[in-house]
């Protein structure tokens, strides 16, 4: 019973730091050391001026507006979460999505909904666009034009100090845990099992869907999955927020695809032209790599704006 409540002990903690409860008030200002990251509310947009090439591309309508609605998953770290005030997008994808909406001269509207509702949402008019680290898989360029504005990459996490001695190729019959409508869950997983495992007689690897990080590595902390499949960098964050909880294997994951991520919007959005020159006037500009530079993705950087 005492070591059952301390894995609920340890899980519950661990969860309380991925998921950035309210702990404190807001913090605003630049990109200071002495400020917690967490609590760090700060806009980085905040003077920066629209680009008149991308305002002169911009439908009438959305002039006329005034705002664009983007939809992200706000649960995240370092992509894109809640700061501690409870009620900030903060991290990589809030800040370009501020950015982008600064180059069109329009207010942003942040809509944080689950991961896989995010395209149904677009399809069906609710967002105008999504900027939350997704690939630009064939099945979701059926529906959306996306357009390039980051390298990802992926990884797995497993117990602390790994006692099973787990490889990337060695993962055949083991529990890992992916989160629900993630590329990793749609695409990766698959294909990595079965290139390292079906394809060798070796049992396939069983994917753990789950519908969130959180609760991926609250799994992995009590031993209840043999490792979490997940972005890299949501990964590296989590395990430097709360260490000792876990050991991320490396290098990251070989998935044989391109890893660049996309913003998505409406299949043959008049807004496509728009957000493509916006996006590619953040990628030129100082603030684009002092973000990822603050959120320790500076090796993440690319330079032209692609439409997918």
């Amino acid at each position: 019973m005492k070591t059952m409540n301390k894995i609920r002990t340890a899980a519950a903690g661990l969860a309380a730091v991925l998921a950035m409860s309210a702990c404190g008030g807001p913090a605003t200002g630049t990109q200071a050391t002495d400020i917690p990251k967490t609590q760090n509310t700060r806009d980085i947009s905040e003077g920066v001026q629209p680009d008149a090439a991308a305002e002169a591309l911009l439908p009438e309508s959305y002039k006329s507006k005034g705002e664009l609605t983007v939809a992200m998953d706000l649960s995240s770290p370092p992509m894109t979460f809640l700061a501690e005030d409870n009620s900030t997008p903060i991290g990589v994808n809030p800040d370009l999505a501020r950015l982008v909406a600064k180059k069109l001269g329009l207010k942003l509207k942040f809509e944080n909904t689950a991961f896989d509702t995010i395209i149904p949402g677009i399809d069906g008019g609710r967002y105008d666009f999504t900027a939350t680290t997704m690939s630009a898989t064939e099945e979701r360029l059926k529906v959306m034009d996306m357009i390039n504005y980051l390298k990802g990459g992926s990884a797995v996490a497993v117990v602390k100090d790994n006692p099973l001695k787990l490889a990337n190729d060695t993962l055949c019959g083991k529990n890992i845990a992916v989160t629900k409508g993630s590329t990793q869950q749609l695409k990766h997983l698959p294909n990595v099992s079965k290139w390292t495992c079906e394809e060798k007689g070796q049992p396939a690897i069983n994917a753990v869907t789950l519908p969130s990080i959180q609760e991926a590595l609250t799994q992995l902390d009590s031993k209840r999955v043999d490792g979490v499949f997940y972005d890299a960098s949501a990964l590296a964050w989590a395990n430097e927020q709360q260490p000792n909880h876990f050991t991320i294997l490396e290098p990251r994951m070989d998935t044989r695809t391109n890893t660049n991520v996309a913003m998505g919007l409406k299949k043959g959005s008049p807004l496509t032209p728009a957000l493509q020159k916006a996006i590619q006037s953040v990628l030129d500009s100082s603030e684009y790599k002092e973000s990822l530079e603050y959120w320790g993705l500076g090796e993440s950087a690319i330079t032209e704006a692609t439409i997918r």
